[in-house]
C-alpha cells in the first residue's frame, strides 16, 4: 500500500491558527521539537505495509523525512486536486496500485500500528473507499478536552477520521463537483447531510439514523460502494484545527517523547549487556 499526505492546508488571516503558522503551512507548525507533519511520517516510516509515500502540497524544502521511499508534489490549490495528482504520482511509482492510504498531516499522534491496522480492516472488503469514525467515548477517553465536532447518529455520536483508504479509479475520476462540495463542507455533518438528501437531512436531525443507513445513503447518493470502520484509536481523529487541540498535542507529544528518551538508555543498556553475554558451545 501506497500513502498520500495531505499537506496542503495554509491557515488564512481569519483562521484560528493563523497566529502559529502566520502564512506558512499548517504542516509545518512545530509540535514538541518537530514539524506536525514529520510525526505523521514517522508513523508511515514504522508501518510494515506502506512502501511509498507521497507527500502533497510541500517541497524538499521543508526538510522533512521518512524512512520509506517519499516524493513531493507542489499544492495544486484545491483538496480534491492534491488527491488527484497524489493518485497519479503513486500510479507512476506502482502502475498496478488499486488502492492508496490517504493521511492527513495534521493527526500526529498517530503510530505505525495504526496504520497498519487502518490498512489491514480496511482490505477484509472490496469497496471503493473505507472511512475511518471514532466514537465520542473513545476520542473522549483518550482526549477529553479536545472538543471534537460530532455527528449524532441514532446509535452513536462520532467523528470521523482523518485516515483513510481509497480506491484510486475513483479519485481520478473527471466528475468531482459533488466531492468538491462534501470535502468543503466536512467539518458541519448537517450540511453534508443535506448535500446527500433531505431524507439523510430529516433523519440526522432525529436522530432515526443508524451508521450503517447513513453509510449506505452517502453510497447510494455518490454511486460508489464504501464501509465505515468503527475505529478503536482516538488519535486518528484528533486532527489539530484550533489552538487548543494544538496545545493538547504539543503537551502530549513532547510527554511521549520524555518517557521515550527516559526508556532509551536502558534498552540500550540491556541490548548492550546481551551481545556481550557469552554464547554457549554446542558440540
Amino acid at each position: 500500500m501506497d500513502a498520500i499526505v495531505t499537506a496542503g492546508g495554509i491557515p488564512l488571516p481569519e483562521e484560528p491558527l493563523y497566529p502559529e503558522t502566520q502564512g506558512h503551512p499548517k504542516a509545518l507548525v512545530d509540535i514538541a521539537g518537530k514539524p506536525m507533519i514529520q510525526w505523521v511520517l514517522d508513523a508511515l516510516s514504522e508501518s510494515k505495509i506502506v512502501e511509498n509515500v507521497v507527500i502533497v502540497g510541500l517541497t524538499e524544502k521543508s526538510s522533512v523525512t521518512c524512512k520509506k521511499s517519499f516524493h513531493f508534489i507542489p499544492n495544486q490549490g484545491k483538496m480534491i486536486e492534491n488527491l488527484r495528482a497524489g493518485a497519479e504520482k503513486v500510479l507512476e511509482l506502482n502502475p498496478k496500485a488499486e488502492y492508496v492510504l490517504i493521511v492527513s498531516s495534521d493527526i500526529p499522534a498517530i503510530s505505525g500500528e495504526m496504520v497498519d491496522w487502518t490498512v489491514n480492516t480496511a482490505m477484509q472488503t472490496d469497496e471503493d473507499i473505507y472511512y475511518n469514525i471514532i466514537q465520542r467515548e473513545v476520542m473522549e477517553k483518550r482526549f477529553p478536552s479536545s472538543k471534537r465536532t460530532y455527528t449524532r447518529l441514532k446509535d452513536m455520536d462520532v467523528c470521523g477520521g482523518d485516515m483513510n483508504v481509497g480506491r484510486i479509479s475513483l479519485i481520478l475520476e473527471e466528475d468531482t463537483d459533488l466531492w468538491e462540495k462534501i470535502t468543503n463542507a466536512r467539518k458541519s455533518p448537517l450540511k453534508q447531510a443535506g448535500l446527500i438528501g433531505f431524507d439523510t437531512l430529516f433523519l440526522l436531525l432525529f436522530r432515526q439514523l443508524t451508521l450503517e443507513k447513513a453509510a449506505a445513503n452517502i453510497m447510494k447518493r455518490l454511486k460508489i460502494t464504501g464501509r465505515a470502520i468503527v475505529c478503536p484509536y482516538a488519535e486518528i481523529g484528533m486532527d489539530i484545527d484550533k489552538p487548543h487541540q494544538l496545545e493538547i498535542m504539543r503537551a502530549d507529544l513532547a510527554k511521549a517523547q520524555r518517557r521515550k528518551n527516559k526508556t532509551a538508555p536502558k534498552k540500550a543498556a540491556v541490548k548492550k549487556a546481551v551481545a556481550r553475554k557469552p554464547q554457549k558451545k554446542t558440540r
